[in-house]
């Protein structure tokens, strides 16, 4: 008994002993570690057979802080690119090409003004920048073989900078090149460059979306389908699974580096954005002078004191860092960010970093229409309209969210007098003001960076109802084709909407191959063209890996694209490629065509099957993919949204190579049914992850390109049946 009793003894000492060894090492923890331990022990991922990372948290920032972790392991690279590029910090990497990046960045938001930020969030939106840096830093700390290549350290106010999950948001349509023409030598751009740029912009593969939402009454089960489609770089999202018990349930598609889903869907939910062409960001032409020797400018009858202050950017030269100050300089309209006929432009947009992570968030806990509808009375959503279906059985269309009220007898489209006070913003128009939709009668609406007029054909917004400035009447290829394929359709199925959206049939090639057709019909007829001509009169505009048309359509688009002769006139996409089909010179036709097919025998022999030039290849992890005609690659039969095509596949042409590889388009791609219980498909190009000795790196190619989606595992239960792995973050994998 003695014995006994001096085991239990020596068993409790040894408790206490332990015990006080933990408060110990607890004691000796910073604040900082303390919190990843707590939040590490409170986090679970999940990783199910494609890598994607279901994070369960007790708390949001719980969620947050696992979340955050898992993007780090998938790819800390594109994590810390987007910080480094946001906070204004890319020519300490990249060198002097990019410090008018930096200093775009800075003119809009200092450190200072972001730390400052950060400190007025309401307490629960500081929890979440705090757990989204501490996600990274606990990461970084427990892989010391990752080695960033600027940021060792992630602070919480660096989300004021990246608030929505846009590509580069608004301020990416604020020109860098206008910043360094002013900067660099007190001018504008020439007109000579401005029209290069306009011409650049011409050429690059389409930005945007597709967003389509089907009512239960066009449905088997009854129940709204939502098609989730956006059109961004490859890799630039990845798929997430966000759990917590303070009601957070989001999957979907995250920008790299950001808290929230940017575009996906919970159980009662979902939500799509499409680019906005609407007009939200405004030039104000600055009359200045000086007084005491300080900036002022013109505003009605007074003169008032410019913003004046420094910026101070290092830039990498060899291997040295360059520190060089810069002035800059704001008025009540904006940053000044370039000069119009020797005046200071200042440019407006919306800046609400507060605001804007919080309405980003809060979009993903909504549990049906009133709350989603309360949610956009934010109205910070500016670079985006909004697709959204529910399981309430309801679908809507938000054209765009931040619209500032604007005097329509001045034309915003062009730089306006700053000096007149009339010019100015009145406030934003409310949600109501705004062209939205909700439960159109056709049972279906679409948006596809289209104008909103058509969104539901007959049942469709009415333009004569808004302000000329809330919508450009613009149509494209995408939007034609969407609703050509919507219209007296009905038995929708997740399934057959994704037959929909990958439908092959080209409308640009309509007009473009008939009037090709035409002027070889009326001014060539040689033998050299006719078996090239008699291929596509016989297409059906229909692409795949199989059509050598396809392959020649492509290229003589892309090549008239570049080289014919434009109207005088500026007009859209889409009426160039309608005006090169119906209205430019026959010999202009016949000659680009001619040159075409010289380029594809002299590149490839002949004329290849569109498989074997169009391809998907990835190499490695660089977030500027290199290409190699010599290593492996896949046949892909997708084709630009250019041309129209839905399932868009956007290529990039300066990779000297002869083949082209596929750099953009679809991406992430869900498509979401609501009822009783949420289910959808999705599908990512390449892989989840972006480590090249990954199973996930491109184990998605081929589900990709043949267009097999995978079920997206959300209940609790088919996750577990899925899980490969189950950590919590810091675990030794």
């Amino acid at each position: 008994m003695r014995q006994f009793k001096f085991v239990i003894f020596s068993l409790t000492l040894l408790l206490v002993s332990c015990k006080t060894e933990t408060k110990n090492t607890n004691l000796e923890l910073t604040e900082e570690e303390q919190r990843w331990q707590n939040h590490a022990t409170n986090t679970t991922i999940m990783r199910d057979d494609f890598g994607v990372p279901h994070i369960y948290g007790k708390t949001d920032a719980d969620a947050v802080f696992g979340l955050l972790y898992a993007q780090c392991e998938d790819d800390f690279n594109r994590v810390e690119q987007n910080y480094i590029w946001a906070t204004g910090r890319l020519a300490e990497v990249e060198g002097e090409k990019a410090i008018y990046s930096d200093i775009r960045a800075k003119l809009f938001m200092t450190e200072e003004e972001a730390i400052a930020n950060f400190e007025r969030s309401p307490e629960w939106l500081k929890e979440l920048c705090i757990a989204f840096a501490d996600g990274i830093n606990y990461y970084l700390k427990t892989h010391p073989e990752v080695k960033p290549r600027l940021l060792t350290k992630f602070e919480p106010w660096m989300p004021m900078y990246f608030s929505e999950g846009s590509i580069g948001g608004d301020i990416e349509r604020v020109s860098t090149r206008k910043i360094k023409a002013m900067y660099e030598k007190g001018i504008e751009i020439p007109i000579s460059e401005e029209t290069e740029i306009a011409k650049e912009k011409e050429m690059l593969e389409p930005q945007g979306s597709n967003g389509i939402a089907i009512s239960g009454a066009l449905t088997q089960s009854g129940n709204a389908i939502l098609l989730i489609n956006p059109h961004t770089s490859f890799y630039f999202r990845g798929e997430v699974h966000v759990v917590s018990e303070e009601g957070l349930n989001a999957y979907g598609a995250v920008t790299w580096g950001q808290f929230f889903v940017y575009q996906g869907f919970n159980e009662k939910t979902g939500w799509m954005h499409t680019s906005t062409y609407t007009d939200v960001i405004d030039e104000f032409v600055e009359t200045t002078n000086k007084e005491d020797g300080k900036p002022v400018y013109k505003y009605g009858k007074e003169w008032k004191p410019v913003e004046q202050y420094d910026i101070t950017l290092k830039y990498k030269e060899g291997d040295s860092l360059i520190e060089k100050v810069f002035p800059a300089y704001r008025t009540h309209h904006g940053p000044i960010t370039h000069m119009k006929d020797g005046k200071w432009v200042a440019s407006a947009l919306m800046w609400e970093p507060v605001k804007a992570l919080q309405q980003s968030y809060i979009r993903t806990k909504q549990d049906g229409y009133k709350g989603f509808r309360d949610m956009m009375d934010i109205r910070t959503n500016s670079s985006n309209n909004t697709v959204y279906a529910d399981a309430e059985g309801n679908i809507a269309y938000f054209h765009g969210n931040f619209i500032p009220v604007r005097d329509t007898s001045f034309d915003y489209t062009k730089p306006v007098d700053g000096s007149n006070p009339k010019t100015d913003w009145n406030g934003l128009h409310t949600v109501d003001e705004t062209i939205t939709l909700l439960n159109p009668k056709n049972g279906w609406l679409q948006n596809c960076n289209s104008t909103p007029y058509t969104a539901a054909l007959e049942f469709s917004p009415k333009k004569q109802d808004y302000p000329k400035y809330m919508s450009i009447d613009r149509e494209n290829f995408r939007g034609v084709h969407a609703i050509e394929l919507l219209k007296n359709k009905k038995d929708y199925t997740i399934d057959s909407l994704i037959k929909l959206a990958y439908d092959p049939y080209l409308p640009a090639f309509s007009q473009l191959i008939s009037g090709l057709v035409e002027a070889y019909d009326k001014v060539d007829k040689t033998k050299e063209l006719g078996s090239y001509i008699e291929m596509l009169r016989n297409w059906d505009y229909k692409t795949s890996k199989e059509s050598k048309a396809m392959t020649l359509a492509h290229f003589y688009g892309t090549n008239y694209a570049k080289n014919g002769k434009r109207p005088e006139e500026r007009i859209s996409d889409m009426q160039l490629l309608t005006y090169f089909g119906t209205k430019s010179p026959l010999e202009e036709r016949i000659t680009i065509f001619k040159e075409t097919v010289a380029q594809l025998k002299n590149d490839f022999g002949d004329i290849l099957p569109w498989g074997e030039v169009n391809r998907f290849q990835r190499i490695n992890g660089d977030i500027r993919q290199p290409f190699d005609d010599n290593k492996p690659s896949t046949a892909v039969g997708f084709a630009s949204g250019r041309w129209g095509a839905l399932a868009a596949y956007g290529v990039r042409y300066t990779n000297n190579t002869k083949k082209i590889y596929g750099t953009r388009g679809n991406s992430f791609v869900a498509v979401v049914e609501f009822g009783d219980k949420v289910r959808a498909k999705t599908s990512l190009a390449g892989g989840q992850s972006g480590d090249p000795t990954s199973v996930h790196f491109d184990d998605q190619i081929q589900p990709y390109v043949d267009v097999q989606f995978k079920e997206a595992a959300y209940y609790k239960e088919d996750v577990l049946k899925r899980a490969k792995k189950t950590y919590h973050p810091g675990e030794k994998q």
